[in-house]
């Protein structure tokens, strides 16, 4: 029976894999990897076989359409990315959206996302929060900071090392130097470590600091207003 799988790899550290999600992998027709040289190191770890496909941004939106007409044609697959769930931020939406369309049987397996972790560990209120991934780079990032400086919910970030620095002054500019934060890096690896305090204070810290690896800035929210 045909069925796209969506499945979560590790973060960071190789054995943050579900039994269920090792075994679907082995089972499926072919797997659909965002980097085949990465992917192929988790497989290997765990002994799967399974043959390789890739589908990341540079070709999702030529070959979806194949890989849907594999799928109605009776074929099982399993659609990863380089670290985390397929969709956040990477690869996966638009194939989910055509399965749907075409009636294909889609699931989705629980298991590693960036987010949570560092969300958790912040010390930042997370009862509520907005998740919003990368910020635009250029056209349309001012607007987008502008949008958000009435959040009252505790905010999300994905963010390169590159662009650190840059986007904690933004921050501070939009929302105060007095707002707190934390940024967490090499979640589940080795190095890993959140520096929490204020915008200022992690401004302060990060540009006396290089920084490496993948990113994650928990923001906190406009205090409500008490009137």
């Amino acid at each position: 029976m045909s069925k796209l799988y969506i499945v979560p790899t590790p973060i960071g550290n190789l054995e943050d894999i579900t039994l269920r999600a090792i075994r679907i992998l082995k089972e499926v027709d072919g797997i659909l990897a965002e980097d085949t040289r990465k992917t192929r190191a988790l497989l290997d770890k765990y002994d799967i076989h399974t043959p390789l496909f890739a589908y990341h941004q540079h070709n999702e939106h030529n070959i979806t359409e194949r890989i849907s007409e594999r799928l109605a044609g009776g074929e099982t697959l399993a659609i990863v990315t380089d670290a985390g769930t397929p969709g956040i931020s990477d690869p996966g939406f638009m194939l989910v959206r055509r399965c749907i369309a075409k009636n294909i049987d889609i699931e989705c397996i629980p298991g590693a996302t960036a987010f949570v972790p560092a969300l958790v560990d912040s010390g930042i209120p997370f009862n509520t929060f907005c998740f919003e991934g990368f910020l635009p780079h250029k056209k349309g990032r001012n607007k987008k900071l502008e949008s958000l400086r009435s959040e009252t919910r505790t905010m999300v970030f994905y963010e390169s090392p590159f662009r650190l620095v840059k986007t904690l002054e933004q921050f501070k500019d939009y929302f105060g130097a007095d707002r707190k934060a934390a940024v967490s890096r090499e979640l589940t690896k080795i190095y890993e470590e959140t520096i929490r305090g204020s915008l200022e204070e992690l401004l302060n810290h990060f540009s006396l600091t290089s920084v490496k690896g993948e990113l994650v800035i928990v923001l906190s929210g406009k205090e409500p207003s008490t009137n």
